[in-house]
């Protein structure tokens, strides 16, 4: 995006902050911090290639607050990464941004050997609601480890899909608490038949 653009957006909102509504406040502060992350998005990538681990996480997270196609590539190839906590922010940043291209790189992170990669893999997954998704999600349902199916159970209550109930009261009787909870959440979302 055109650099001056987003400088002509930041001094448009800049006021905002000191509008009577707090909500208003609010609403410029974030619009501001996006913006001004998407004026610095060469620093970002430079923190994201040389940075420590804790700069090149927080570079992931800056990159899926700016969002659009040029961030998209990088959060790729960290997801690729053998780093759990580097793949796993990359994930959690494509999932907020349910990028059409990244849904087939998100999909194999569900083969990823760590349980806890493939729990985030399901959590990102859901924000596409896409009905394909299906089959892969009651496959984690199995999983009895309090993580994978609560993510699971979570993302197909997301798809709103009635013929799912079936899959998912069992889990109401699971030993995990977040997978019990899990299980009412996705309930309350489908839709009555």
């Amino acid at each position: 995006m055109d650099k001056e653009a987003l400088q002509r957006r930041c001094q448009a909102i800049a006021p905002l902050l000191k509008d009577g509504s707090a909500e208003v406040r609010s609403a410029a502060a974030a619009a501001l911090e996006t913006l001004e992350a998407a004026l610095s998005l060469d620093d970002i990538l430079l923190s994201l290639r040389k940075g420590d681990r804790g700069t090149r996480i927080r570079a992931i997270y800056a990159l899926g607050a700016i969002g659009g196609d040029q961030v998209l590539q990088p959060l790729l190839y960290c997801i690729g990464r053998d780093e759990e906590d580097i793949k796993t922010a990359a994930i959690e940043a494509l999932g907020k941004l349910a990028h059409p291209a990244a849904l087939a790189k998100l999909a194999e992170k569900l083969k990823d050997p760590s349980p806890s990669v493939r729990a985030c893999a399901i959590s990102a997954l859901s924000r596409y609601r896409d009905p394909s998704l299906k089959p892969l999600f009651i496959s984690f349902l199995a999983a009895a480890d309090g993580m994978q199916d609560a993510e699971a159970a979570l993302a197909l209550g997301e798809l709103r899909d009635p013929s799912v109930e079936g899959d998912l009261l069992p889990l109401i009787r699971s030993p995990h608490e977040k997978t019990r909870a899990a299980a009412a959440q996705a309930l309350a979302l489908l839709p009555a038949l």
